[in-house]
């Protein structure tokens, strides 16, 4: 499989160095220093593309990727106001994209019991709920994309909820996050239900980026030589 990569910050190296492993090829590697290097005609050397670039430029490469006619892996985020229309211009093209905000299996099944949790949580109203977030001080987006596909997870399900925001002294129809930023933490997410009585916390913590990097790596083998718009829950089968 030969892959283009769109960022070759410490995920895209990551990336890069199990791609190699596998005996795949990478056949374009853009940073700041070679943005003239993305084109149409260099993408098509490739059979998928996966990006981890900045959250200003995520948008403009998934769509000349889709333009380029491959396959596109995303995990940028930051950018995701303007996802459904990128979803929907990749339909439009007939094209094949894939995003998630985490590509860790750990995650992934985090994102369930997240979900499940907070279902069985909507009718017991004397539960707070708030969030604590880690990450690395590198992390330019803060919240996370992780952090906020989680809050959303619980909008989704628990009724007295209907926002996010990032403070540790949210409202009562709040969610609170409150984000850290420390030296080289690869990430932290928990959740706490808080009452009178007792406390239910949910925790995951990664110890390295290898699961995103093998998360992102998997990723773009299940979309090659598919169409559609995809995400981490076709990909594990969930």
């Amino acid at each position: 499989m030969r892959i283009a990569l769109l960022g070759y910050g410490r995920m895209g190296q990551s990336i890069e160095g199990f791609a190699i492993e596998k005996g795949y090829e990478i056949v374009l590697r853009i940073t700041k220093e070679n943005l003239n290097e993305l084109t149409i005609e260099h993408l098509q050397s490739a059979d998928v593309a996966i990006d981890f670039s900045l959250p200003s430029s995520a948008f403009e490469n998934i769509k000349l990727c889709l333009d380029a006619g491959i396959p596109v892996v995303s995990g940028t985020t930051g950018w995701t106001d303007r996802l459904e229309e990128m979803q929907d211009y990749c339909r439009k093209v007939n094209g094949a994209f894939l995003y998630a905000s985490n590509f860790s299996v750990g995650v992934n099944i985090f994102f369930e019991i997240n979900k499940l949790l907070a279902k069985l949580m909507n009718s017991h109203a004397q539960y707070d709920i708030s969030m604590e977030e880690i990450h690395h001080i590198h992390k330019l987006d803060s919240p996370s994309g992780t952090g906020i596909t989680l809050a959303n997870q619980i909008i989704g399900q628990v009724e007295r909820k209907s926002k996010w925001e990032e403070t540790e002294n949210a409202a009562h129809d709040t969610i609170g996050i409150h984000s850290k930023r420390i030296d080289l933490t690869p990430g932290t997410h928990a959740i706490r239900y808080r009452s009178s009585i007792d406390t239910i916390d949910i925790v995951h913590t990664a110890h390295s980026r290898d699961g995103f990097a093998q998360g992102a790596l998997s990723a773009a083998e299940w979309i090659k030589g598919k169409k559609g718009v995809f995400s981490m829950k076709d990909v594990l089968g969930l």
